[in-house]
């Protein structure tokens, strides 16, 4: 299994909740595609910039397929990520 944890933190308050759409657009079509286990966006409570992406896919092959899909390709390249600092964690799980 793949995993990786992606730590979004977007720039312009004001962009808050066009990018939680975004990111549940994206979401739903990521879910659908081949090779994906598992994938979850969660909005800080604590810190309203902040998002966290949980991904779970069927092998490394699967995730880089998934960036050539409509969920990276029309949406979170184009429309998220120059909105938003990200940093990703490619992750084990400890239990």
């Amino acid at each position: 299994m793949f995993c990786i944890n992606v730590i979004l933190t977007v720039r312009d308050e004001h962009d808050i909740d066009e990018i939680r759409g975004l990111l549940s657009q994206a979401a739903g079509l990521s879910r659908e595609e081949p090779g994906c286990v598992r994938f979850e966006v969660y909005h800080s409570q604590s810190a309203p910039k902040t998002f966290l992406l949980c991904e779970r896919w069927e092998s490394e092959q699967a995730w880089k397929d998934h960036k050539e899909r409509k969920a990276v390709t029309e949406i979170y390249v184009p429309q998220v990520l120059p909105k938003v600092e990200r940093v990703p964690h490619i992750s084990d799980i400890v239990e």
